[in-house]
């Protein structure tokens, strides 16, 4: 893999890093974050709880706040099978519904209503890129 995110963004799922690779991207990528107000998180995960978990760490390792459940949204434990999460940082909110044919991986978009330059869709990364 070539370095940089944006070698990341053809990819359909995320590829294997070395822990090089990893400290590079997350480097770049805090960077990138600190120019955003919000966010949102796309998971494309074999499952529920895989889909979680990797909300769950994204959120710990940049110090966010956790996202509830949408109680719109099916419950976690009735989804069967590959998903995607869609998480909002301006609502507050998750929503996972069940989808096939999806790649794996993370994807991260970043908001500023002020300087959209600063506005862009990071990933895919791995699921365990923030933590095993």
């Amino acid at each position: 893999m070539s370095q940089g995110l944006a070698s990341l963004r053809p990819l359909r799922s995320a590829p294997d890093l070395s822990a090089q690779q990893r400290q590079t991207l997350l480097v770049e990528l805090k960077a990138r974050l600190a120019a955003c107000d919000w966010f949102t998180v796309g998971v494309m995960a074999p499952s529920a709880q895989a889909a979680l978990a990797c909300l769950r760490r994204l959120e710990t390792a940049l110090g966010w706040e956790a996202l509830e459940l949408d109680p719109a949204g099916e419950a976690l434990d009735a989804i069967e099978g590959p998903v995607f999460l869609k998480a909002n940082q301006n609502s507050g909110r998750f929503l996972v519904r069940r989808e096939t044919g999806l790649g794996e991986g993370l994807l991260i978009s970043g908001h500023n209503s002020a300087d959209t330059a600063a506005e862009d869709t990071w990933g895919p990364l791995p699921l365990d890129f923030f933590g095993p």
